[in-house]
Formats: structure tokens, sequence, C-alpha cells
């Protein structure tokens, strides 16, 4: 792996969406592992026949830099990012391909690194709103009850759906200590609420893992794609390979997916042959990625949990799972990101996130807007938060059974029966239910 400022690359599905906190710091060096693409246009590569195009936007500048009464308002920055947001909306890929500010750039590397300061979710763009794609574990907003989904209308008072994404960003993020206060509608009980969340310093735990109580099944849970995944993956089922456990549910909820090669990495920990994902470009030609070599748990029985929450590379690890019939899902359809980003960065520090390519899974399903459906749809109530294995410390087997994560009760009747049956696939269990 290669270190030092410059033109390296770096593989990434990046998470689909902006990130709601600030650094805590940043590392020597920079981030590794994400496609970066530098280009370096001429000032003066004007397309022929968008010359008129450019000059109406040269018009406006200049009309507005000369008239608008709120001279303190008119900043040459501003107004560039607002244009160059402005242009990347317009190309209709909300909430994926975006326009990122230098200080957003170091936010998305901290978040690769897995460290953060502020709420501890993230959102998108969609319809004019700020949506929660998904809060992150034992984060404030997941402690204030936000829940992928539920729309952001205001923050401290102040409406944000006119602003560009970033600038919403930037209200919301905020050091830790400090407290904001989110108006939130949530479209599935037409509900409004105000929720008053206290910034905070989060460290994330990229892979999680707890013996289900009264069981020999093990909950592993993936927080994220960050660096190290893969490895701390495997660490993971060689313990529980070692406590010779019967099989596990692998929890991709809320994950809001992150590094590609980690992606690829994890789905190849349960697959021996074939391909993880297919690489669509604009010319419709296909390049599959195939599994790695190495895997340490192909035989193990696995269920797999999605829900709305699941985005980017999480839904890529899902869809090789089920093309293969290695695991079933259950829970519900994942979030629906399918694009490929590369990252083009821009003179001052800020940068471009564009889709370039699209994902399809191993038998060419469109992720893209569609996302992947469940083999067994199972909704989790609204007010009920999904279990993760931190939480399930010193739980026993009836509470456990008494929870309301309906979703995690399921996944565990139906790799129970899988670990009954050794010899049945994954589809004849769900067929048998």
């Amino acid at each position: 792996m290669k270190t030092g400022a410059g033109s390296f690359v770096r593989k990434l599905i990046l998470v689909i969406v902006l990130i709601l906190v600030l650094g805590v710091g940043i590392v020597a060096g920079i981030i590794l592992d994400r496609q970066v693409l530098t280009v370096f246009v001429p000032l003066n590569n004007i397309p022929s026949n968008a010359t008129s195009d450019f000059r109406l936007m040269a018009e406006a500048w200049n009309i507005i830099d000369k008239f608008y009464v709120d001279r303190p308002a008119v900043k040459p920055r501003h107004l560039a990012y607002g244009s160059i947001s402005g242009m990347v909306d317009a190309l209709g890929d909300t909430g994926h391909s975006t326009f990122l500010t230098p200080r957003m750039m170091k936010e998305e590397n901290d978040y690769v690194k897995g460290r953060f300061k502020g709420i501890g979710a993230e959102v998108r763009s969609k319809d004019g709103h700020v949506v929660i794609v998904a809060p992150f574990d034992g984060s404030p907003a997941q402690k204030a009850g936000l829940r992928p989904g539920d729309i952001i209308l205001k923050v401290n008072g102040k409406e944000i759906s006119t602003l560009p994404l970033y600038k919403a960003v930037e209200r919301i993020s905020g050091p830790a200590g400090t407290r904001v206060t989110l108006t939130i509608f949530t479209p599935a009980t037409s509900k409004l609420r105000e929720v008053t969340i206290v910034r905070a310093e989060i460290t994330l735990h990229n892979v999680t893992w707890h013996r289900l109580p009264g069981t020999k099944i093990a909950h592993v849970r993936i927080a994220r794609f960050s660096q190290d995944v893969t490895g701390d993956l495997r660490k993971v089922l060689l313990e529980i390979q070692k406590q010779k456990l019967d099989g596990l549910i692998l929890d991709l909820r809320n994950n809001p997916g992150g590094l590609l090669d980690q992606a690829i990495g994890t789905a190849s920990q349960f697959l021996t042959t074939g391909n993880v994902v297919l690489e669509k470009n604009s010319r419709g030609k296909i390049k599959p990625i195939a599994v790695e070599p190495g895997g340490v748990a192909p035989k193990i029985p696995v269920v797999c949990l999605i829900n709305e929450g699941t985005a980017s590379a999480s839904e890529i690890v899902a869809g090789a799972l089920k093309d293969t019939h290695r695991a079933e899902l259950v829970g519900k359809t994942t979030f629906g990101t399918g694009t490929v980003l590369k990252e083009f960065f821009l003179s001052d520090g800020s940068s471009l996130l564009l889709a370039v390519e699209e994902w399809l899974t191993p038998d060419k399903h469109t992720i893209w807007h569609k996302g992947i459906k469940p083999n067994v749809v199972v909704a989790l109530p609204l007010n009920v938060t999904p279990l993760i294995p931190m939480a399930e410390e010193g739980m026993t087997a009836g509470q456990l059974e008494a929870s309301k994560d309906n979703q995690l009760q399921r996944a565990l009747a139906l790799v129970t029966q899988l670990a009954d049956k050794p010899d049945a696939t994954p589809n004849e269990v769900t067929r048998k239910k």
C-alpha cells in the first residue's frame, strides 16, 4: 500500500451520502483504499456546444455581484460552491453523486477511520429534503430515536429544505458537547417531533459479535465497511469456529456502506468461487469482480439481516450472498445505491464525487434505485431499535425471546433450522416455512 500525497488510486464505494459528523483529528498521511482520480482540465476547455451556457453562468454571477442588495452575502467562494452543487444536483443522481467542500472532505476521511464528533448519522438529499440514511451504532442520533427515512425539516428552528445539502450538513454538524435541535418528520407515521441531541465524540467498532443467549448461534454485526473490516471479520469467524458454534447471523442493518475492497473481502469469507459483483460502464460493458480466495467460513450456516438503511457496499455483500444461494436475506428491501463513485479533486481541496459506473449483482440484478429484496420480508416495529451484539451482553435467553427485534428472531429461527439440517440449502429451508 502506498502512502503520501499524489496521484495514487484507491477504490471506494462511498456511502451515498454526506456524514453528519466532524472529525476527531487527522492521522499523518492520506487515507488509502479509495478510488481517487485527479484530473486537471484547462480553464478554457469549454465544449463548443456549451459556450452559450457558460456565458449564462457568467452573466448571472456578474448580475448578482453588482446588484444584490445584501452585500455581505455576496461571497465568491459561496457562489462558486453553490453553482457546483447545483450542477451536480441537476444530474438527477440525488444523494449519491455530490460535491464535497474541503471541510466535508475532512469529515469523509474521518469516516473511513471510524472517528467522529457529531450526532452520528448519515443523510442524503431526496425530493428536496434531507433524509436520514442510517444512524451509527451507539451514536447520539440512534439514542435519540432517529431512524432510516426520517426527514430533517429544521435545524435549531430554521428551515433547511431550501439549502444545498452541504449547507444543511454544516448546520447539523458541530463540536462534541454542543446541542442541536432537529425538527423531524417520520413519513411512516406522519408524525412531526423535535429532538434535541448533544453532539459527542464517537468511535465506531466496525465488527462486533456475541453468542446469542441460550443458543449456539453467533450474532455478527458489521456497522460499516471501513478500513480493516475484512481482517477483523476473519478474526471473528475463526473465533466462532474455535467455539464450535453452529451458525451465524450476519447483521448489515443500517450499514451505510464504505470501501469496495472491504465489501469484496467480506463476501469472499463465505464464498469459494464465482463473482461478488459486476461492474457496468457507460457503454454497457460488464467487468466481473471475482471472489477472493482463502475465505475462512465457506460452509457455516448463514442468514443475513438487511433493512432500508443497508446501502452501498453492504448491498454488494447482501446481493452476492443472495445470488449465490449462500445465505437467505431477512428484513426489508435495501436502500438502493448501485453506482461507482470516483472522486475528482478540485484545486482548492474540494472535490466532486461522480457516479461513473454501475454495480450489478452476480446474476445481473440492478441495485441502483431498486435495492436488494430480502428472501423473507420482516418489518421491524416502528418503535423498536435493532439489537446489536454489545446490547446482548448479559441478556438472558428469556430476554432475547421477549425482545421486539422480530427480524433478528426470524433470522435465528432460520439459521437454527439450517444448522439442524446441514444438507439443506437456505432456499429449501425458507420454502418449507
